[in-house]
């Protein structure tokens, strides 16, 4: 029992008489060699002795001329050695009667002075063993109800707890006494329970039929309900002394509306999962999205683990032969916590033999669980890895293991650890993690599938795109292509420089509306229209009419954007004509850029609007720059000022055309494109005309 010693000790008006009813307890406090220091209304009314008439007198003067001090000077000895110490003595009252009394008296560290500070609670003995047999049928109550009840002081921590609420919490009482619920009883709706008694401290009124829901240390693998109601207690005059709780469990007549409840709650995991993984087709990010669902309601740790040939682009075979190679794609927490810690960090490839526990998985195509984890469930594991007993010590419970199939196809598998004290993993949680697992099985294929003709189409593209740029007399050029990022589909963009009769050269540059190998494919068609209608000589407009037949042959209609421009390096003359595609950039000797001032067409595809040639002659040195639109378009950002962007880009001075191809890239392209970049820049030798 703690009090404010200071306060006593120092003067502060703090008066117990009248607590517990009529018992009338004086409050008497002493320095180390029974000095007394304190001798509050409380004790003058029960002795008769004025405070000036006490304090700083040995507190073994108020004793009966015929009592023992010997035994006195024990019971201090004992006080202030730290051991509170209960006794009944006999005083002698200021009017010259002898009064038996019961005490009890408890040390308490003085802050301002430092020493020790004896506190003593004195009360009538006879009027004390008349209260504490009027109060047993409280206690009988108390003892033998089959309601748990429990009895908190002003600050909402545990006083008493009867054998019915240990039972409940399945703790026993000195695990209570001097802790909030909060402390007890983690794993409940703990803080809303504190919630509603500080409003019965604080009004007085009584709350009634309170649900408290959780597990308890005595159930810790089931969600339990109790009705509870709390009132506070108040001395005589009304002042909050503390509060009584009872609890009676209804669980039974509350199963069916939990079931309903953790029903919901399965539904909310899975209707989030359905949000949350497959976000994009990127395989790394898809396994993690898995992780993350499983480890907020199912488990305390999990991995995420496909098989290598997954990641590296190979061909799974319709079943697995021999050991076992595996990726870790998802890990959470990825780390941090002691379990997270053991596990093989993301990205790690993992060998397992044939008859590790991870193959068998993966060749029995069913859920394993061990709901109860311990050395002899371990031991099968153990044998690969040191692993499995590490986890045992770090708390690990409960353990399952969930194959990703499908389409008939096993992809990997997803590994759940339960550390928390909320009992093992059920069939409903392997059912729960079947359906998070087969969700994400899909997600995971179709990101395998995409990587795959990502792969396919990227390999296509290359290969469609000029191997070679011939050396040109009287103009330098450079070029670039980069494909989108691994998240995002290859596209239809290409470039070309074709040489020419009478030393002219054509600059081709082109962006197939759509993504992937079909994409890629018709790139290729048009490219190659391009490279032989170049050479018919062909006025700019009139290849692009016959590019737009092209396209009007497929089976499928398709768009694209052109950009053809047919230059003379001997006198600077450019003709150019644009389809739909994005202004070619101009910049003179002297460093200024310009967007050249081309109609800018409709695309290839659209038909019915004519093409306009436009003529434009540059200056000796002058360099041309032509792009496809994934350079100068991004989420979030105005056309306008991207193209303000580039133009100020190439004002700036570059040594190589190398090296202002590379400056472009750099810093109008993300870290994660979007889209295909094609560009090409030709600058007219200074030396010619």
């Amino acid at each position: 029992m703690r009090a404010p010693v200071d306060d006593v000790a120092g003067g502060a008006a703090w008066d117990a008489g009248g607590w517990l009813g009529e018992l009338r307890v004086a409050v008497v406090a002493t320095n180390a060699d029974g000095t007394i220091v304190r001798w509050d209304h409380g004790a003058q009314a029960l002795l008769g002795y004025p405070s000036r008439e006490v304090v700083g007198r040995p507190i073994a003067d108020l004793l009966h001329p015929g009592a023992d001090r010997s035994l006195g000077r024990s019971l201090w000895d004992s006080a202030t050695a730290g051991h509170g110490v209960m006794a009944t003595v006999t005083a002698w009252h200021r009017d010259g009667h002898p009064l038996e009394l019961e005490i009890w008296a408890a040390p308490v560290p003085a802050r301002h002075r430092g020493g020790t500070t004896v506190l003593v609670f004195a009360a009538d003995a006879h009027t004390a063993r008349g209260i504490r047999g009027s109060s047993a049928v409280w206690e009988g109550l108390f003892v033998r109800s089959p309601v748990g009840i429990a009895v908190f002081d002003t600050q909402l921590r545990f006083l008493r707890v009867n054998q019915a609420l240990q039972a409940m919490n399945g703790l026993e009482e000195n695990a209570h006494i001097g802790r909030s619920v909060v402390e007890v009883l983690p794993a409940v709706n703990a803080a809303e329970m504190e919630s509603a008694m500080r409003q019965v401290m604080v009004t007085g009124k009584p709350v009634l039929d309170f649900r408290r829901t959780g597990r308890t240390h005595s159930d810790p693998g089931h969600e339990r309900v109790w009705s509870c109601s709390y009132v506070r207690l108040e001395d005589p005059d009304g002042r909050p002394i503390g509060l009584t709780a009872f609890l009676i469990d209804i669980t039974a007549q509350q199963q069916d509306q939990l079931e309903a409840e953790a029903g919901r709650r399965r539904l909310a995991l899975v209707n989030e999962a359905s949000v949350k993984i497959g976000t994009s087709l990127d395989l790394e990010r898809t396994a993690q999205e898995l992780a993350d669902i499983a480890v907020r309601d199912l488990a305390d740790a999990v991995t995420v683990d496909v098989l290598e040939t997954l990641t590296t682009g190979g061909d799974l075979g319709p079943g697995l032969v021999g050991g076992t190679a595996l990726r870790r794609l998802g890990k959470a927490p990825p780390a941090g916590s002691r379990i997270a810690d053991i596990l093989a960090p993301l990205g790690r490839t993992l060998i397992f033999p044939a008859g590790a526990p991870y193959t068998q998985v993966l060749a029995d195509r069913e859920t394993f669980m061990i709901a109860h984890l311990d050395k002899k469930a371990i031991a099968p594991a153990a044998r690969y890895s040191p692993a499995p007993a590490q986890l045992l010590e770090q708390g690990v419970h409960s353990f399952m293991m969930v194959p990703l199939i499908a389409r008939g196809v096993v992809l990997g598998l997803g590994t759940l650890y339960r550390s928390r004290p909320v009992g093992p993993f059920t069939d409903d949680d392997v059912s729960l993690a079947g359906e998070l697992a087969a969700r994400a099985a899909i997600c995971v294929d179709n990101a395998r599938l995409y990587r795959r003709e990502h792969g396919t189409a990227l390999v296509l593209q290359r290969s469609l795109l000029p191997q070679h740029i011939p050396q040109l007399p009287g103009m330098e050029v450079a070029h670039r292509y980069l494909p989108a990022s691994d998240v995002n589909e290859v596209g239809g963009d290409w470039y070309d420089v074709i040489r020419l009769d009478g030393g002219k050269v054509a600059l081709a540059i082109g962006d197939v509306m759509g993504h992937g190998a079909a994409a890629a494919a018709v790139m290729g068609r048009l490219s190659a229209s391009v490279r032989a209608l170049a050479r018919l000589d062909l006025a700019p407009e009139n290849l692009l009419h016959q590019l737009e037949a092209a396209l009007e042959d497929l089976t499928e209609p398709m768009l694209a954007t052109f950009l053809y421009t047919v230059i003379d390096p001997a006198n600077g003359r450019c003709h150019i004509t644009r389809a739909g595609h994005p202004p070619p950039v101009a910049v003179s000797p002297d460093g200024t850029a310009r967007l050249l001032d081309v109609p800018p067409g409709v695309p290839l595809g659209v038909g019915g609007t004519p093409f306009t040639t436009t003529d434009v002659t540059l200056q000796p040195g002058s360099i041309l720059v032509l792009y496809t639109d994934g350079l100068v378009e991004a989420r979030g950002s105005d056309i306008d000022e991207r193209l303000a962007e580039l133009t100020h880009l190439l004002e700036q001075p570059a040594p190589t055309l190398d090296e202002l191809c590379d400056r472009l890239l750099i810093h109008l392209t993300p870290a994660s494109v979007d889209d295909d970049i094609a560009l090409l820049a030709a600058r007219l030798n200074p030396s010619t005309g």
